[in-house]
């Protein structure tokens, strides 16, 4: 985990990375944040980035949940409103922290959240999975995530084709788990606390399924809630040519839950 502070501080926003990255990738939100007044905090998740362990496995979700609670009191400890923000798996799991832990952030961020696979295994591939998770858990196959797939900027595409850190496998007992978990968020979606919501989609997303994404948004039972889908973007929306114009949507709703619009 590591922190970046700033000046004169109005809010603490975590960051929660999506699958195969680590957090070095949000070196660019990073400093626009802190450039805004806002400390931030992230990390790698299991299996990612720097963490011990074998890469792009978990045994348990809970693995994830723990780590997005443990940055958030971390964030606390500066007496801050503090916002979670979570991009594709990493929406994921702070959905699944929210759900579990009901935590009373000033609000919830997410980017491209993954609810659901835009291109799921087939059902024999999906089957084999399902026994193989029991007998040899640690098994690994291809994520089959593509950085054409990611984003339309050529050169985030160079970078993710050289990056070391970047787990391009993942395996069978981390796929179940990631099943259950997006099952679970949509099936309980009422659990999910009353605090502020937005939802920043890709329009045109290679990853995630956005239709189920919709779904959930239209299952919760919260007062305010926002989803702004973004046309043409390709999955990770804050690498797209335009992300400036989504950094400014998402600074809006921030200063807006803080009163200072």
């Amino acid at each position: 985990m590591r922190i970046w502070k700033c000046e004169n501080p109005i809010g603490v926003i975590v960051i929660v990375h999506g699958a195969g990255e680590h957090y070095g990738r949000y070196q660019w939100l990073v400093e626009r944040l802190n450039r805004e007044h806002f400390h931030v905090i992230a990390g790698d998740l299991p299996g990612y980035g720097r963490t011990r362990g074998k890469r792009g496995h978990i045994d348990h979700f809970n693995q994830y949940i723990d780590t997005v609670h443990q940055w958030y009191k971390e964030a606390t400890s500066f007496e801050l409103p503090v916002f979670l923000f979570g991009h594709s798996l990493g929406g994921l799991a702070v959905i699944r922290t929210m759900m579990e832990k009901q935590l009373p952030v000033r609000g919830v961020i997410l980017s491209s959240p993954c609810l659901h696979l835009y291109d799921p295994p087939k059902k024999p591939l999906t089957l084999l999975g399902r026994g193989l998770h029991r007998l040899i858990p640690t098994f690994s196959m291809k994520s089959g995530i593509r950085a054409e797939r990611l984003t339309r900027n050529e050169d985030v595409r160079r970078e993710l084709l050289t990056d070391e850190l970047y787990v391009h496998n993942v395996t069978v007992r981390w796929y179940q788990e990631l099943t259950k978990a997006m099952r679970t968020s949509l099936d309980h979606a009422y659990q999910f606390p009353n605090v502020p919501l937005l939802i920043l989609q890709a329009g045109e997303d290679y990853l995630v399924d956005k239709r189920v994404t919709h779904e959930w948004f239209n299952r919760l039972r919260i007062e305010d809630r926002a989803m702004r889908e973004w046309r043409g973007l390709y999955h990770e929306i804050f690498n797209e040519p335009e992300r400036d114009e989504v950094f400014r949507f998402m600074l809006y709703f921030s200063w807006q839950r803080l009163g200072r619009l």
